[in-house]
């Protein structure tokens, strides 16, 4: 039987006078994998720093199981002075443990930087840059096998090998997880739980996020239609009460107390989604002539000969290990840093949008929206009745309210500042995007904005990116940094060039031909046999059993049409009316492969 390891009581917290989030309550068992969502700046940072007992709440406590350990991996991680990637790891484990064999760990500690990307681990940490700190901390994390495991984002800075091992490690522990990030696949595969923060609340939903997207389907319709039958019973109340009915009486005071608590009842928010509509800048015929460019980082070659000639619709992801040269190779692509060998040409009508890792285009000590000033007063869409939208109508449209748009932007999360430069680049009305690493710190919201907006835009597309969803969602072909030190086009999204890649690597041999039946043989194996007794019986069963079933459905339906806000109790009807779909599939097919032999 797995113990509590955690129990969160009626935890709230404020910031900068905005309420985060108020009296939630949850608990996290050993060997559960719990990741928490929401838009950025609802509080997941800040819960995770409670809990870990690096700030407090405002009310509420945090209760621990005797003895439970906790590492935090956070998104600025500390290191002590003049530490080697190799001593910060390893004194993780020494800390932690009385008896150990010093080669051991140290082997051990060696593996897991190399799984992570770090393989000088000799090298101080802070001569590294903040990705590879980040890495490192994370080994230091996972080497001191705490009972709860606390990960902010763990798998930005990390190239698609290492966020695959870092899953696979993550899956096969038996300790506790509690984990924010934004990678979509990453999230549904470790989790076992979903814990979501939304409006100050806190809702949870079994399983991974796929199943948390149907299960918040099925709530969102439910309450659409709880909703509604709400409004039209709230109608006919008032309409009784206002015709002046005989009604006064006890008997009727609970019908007049209802419509009172109606009335005053909170009505709820709207679930409000990111706009992205900006217009597309006219793109010549000559866009980007990069030609044999080269270059070398130190004596070192990242990468030799590219040769690309943009044309418009290009939607380019860039793969590969970290420190191979994405971000380089994205830079002299762009103008921005010059190639050791060959050239790069840019057309006159080209606009670049570049999207860097690290935020470099906001003033901290400004406001939100005299940041967006700085690009422009408006923007011209080219279409419709409002063709011009200004900066105030364009942080609506990103949801940033009308109090955070007069707040000084280092008043922000990480996440929402990312955001602004976002929309900082889209306000520029560029016809090229370059992005590098876009989905680090964004919630998936923002992302799911960010994929619709690129699904209809006309320009040219390049993307580095460790996130496989998002590459699966917006590019057409893949140029992967090799071994070798080539760049190599794969055509198709990232899930496709996984496909390539192992079926290079298995290179299973064709099966062998089965010899052809004869024409007799196969008459006889095709030809329809008659029912035999038990399946007549079935066959009668059969239609007994979906009448059965369709008549579950129906009240299923019902109950969820008149179900309470309780998101479990929505949710277990959710799940039931799922598994009653498919036994009526399931039903129905046998019915109809027996009646055609019937």
């Amino acid at each position: 039987m797995f113990m509590n390891l955690i129990s969160c009581t009626d935890l709230s917290k404020a910031y900068f006078e905005k309420v985060l989030f108020e009296h939630i309550s949850f608990g996290i068992d050993e060997g559960e994998r719990i990741g928490i969502i929401g838009r950025n700046g609802v509080g997941k940072s800040s819960l995770l720093r409670i809990i870990a007992g690096l700030d407090e709440a405002d009310a509420g406590n945090v209760a621990m199981m005797r003895g439970c350990r906790i590492e935090y991996l956070e998104q600025q991680p500390q290191f002590d002075v003049d530490a080697t990637a190799l001593d910060a790891v390893c004194n993780a484990y020494r800390t932690t443990h009385d008896i150990y064999e010093p080669w051991e760990v140290e082997t051990r500690a060696t593996i897991m930087l190399g799984k992570l990307g770090i393989h000088d681990a000799t090298r101080n940490v802070h001569a590294m840059s903040g990705g590879q700190r980040k890495r490192v901390a994370l080994a230091r994390a996972l080497i001191s096998e705490p009972d709860l495991l606390i990960l902010d984002e763990p798998t930005n800075h990390l190239d698609a090998d290492s966020v695959q091992w870092l899953q696979d490690e993550l899956q096969s522990t038996r300790r506790g997880l509690l984990l924010v990030t934004h990678d979509r696949y990453f999230l549904d595969a470790v989790s076992t739980r979903i814990l979501e923060l939304d409006q100050q609340r806190m809702y949870s939903f079994e399983g991974g996020y796929e199943k948390y997207l149907e299960r918040k389907e099925t709530m969102l319709s439910v309450q659409e239609a709880t909703a509604d039958h709400e409004r039209n019973k709230l109608r006919r109340e008032l309409a009784w009460l206002q015709k002046g009915a005989k009604a006064r009486r006890t008997k009727q005071k609970s019908r007049i107390d209802w419509i009172a608590s109606m009335q005053a009842s909170d009505k709820p928010v709207e679930q409000r989604t990111i706009e992205i509509e900006i217009g597309h800048r006219f793109l010549g015929g000559k866009i980007i002539d990069a030609v044999n460019v080269s270059k070398r980082i130190n004596g070192k070659p990242l990468f030799a000969d590219v040769t690309y000639r943009a044309a418009p619709g290009d939607r380019i992801g860039i793969i590969g290990p970290n420190g191979a040269g994405k971000s380089t190779l994205l830079n002299v692509l762009a103008g921005r840093s010059q190639p050791d060998s060959g050239f790069v040409d840019i057309g006159e009508t080209v606009k670049i949008g570049f999207f860097d890792q690290e935020i470099k285009s906001l003033d901290p000590n400004r406001t939100v929206t005299a940041n967006l000033r700085d690009i422009a007063e408006y923007i011209d869409v080219g279409v419709g009745r409002e063709r011009y939208i200004t900066a105030t109508e364009l942080l609506d449209r990103f949801l940033f309210s009308r109090k955070q748009q007069n707040a000084y932007v280092h008043t922000l999360s990480g996440g929402e500042q990312r955001r602004l430069a976002l929309l900082q680049l889209l306000m520029a009305d560029p016809n090229v995007i370059f992005l590098d690493e876009p989905t680090n710190d964004f919630d998936i919201a923002t992302l799911t904005a960010l994929e619709d907006y690129l699904d209809h835009f006309k320009g040219v597309l390049l993307i580095v990116s460790h996130d496989r969803a998002f590459l699966d969602r917006t590019v057409q072909t893949i140029w992967s940094f090799e071994s070798d030190g080539r760049v190599k086009e794969y055509p198709g999204n990232y899930s496709a060039y996984l496909e390539k890649i192992e079926a290079a690597r298995t290179q299973q041999p064709a099966a062998p031909t089965q010899p052809k039946p004869s024409a007799s043989a196969s008459r006889d194996s095709t030809a329809p046999k008659k029912l035999s007794f038990n399946e007549r019986r079935e066959l009668e069963q059969l239609e007994k059993t979906i009448a059965e079933l369709e008549t579950k459905r129906d009240d299923i339906e019902r109950r969820l049409s008149e179900a309470t806000e309780d998101y479990q109790i929505l949710a277990n009807l959710g799940d039931e009316h799922g598994s009653v779909l498919e036994a009526i599939d399931v039903a129905t097919m046998r019915w109809l492969e027996l009646s055609e032999r019937g």
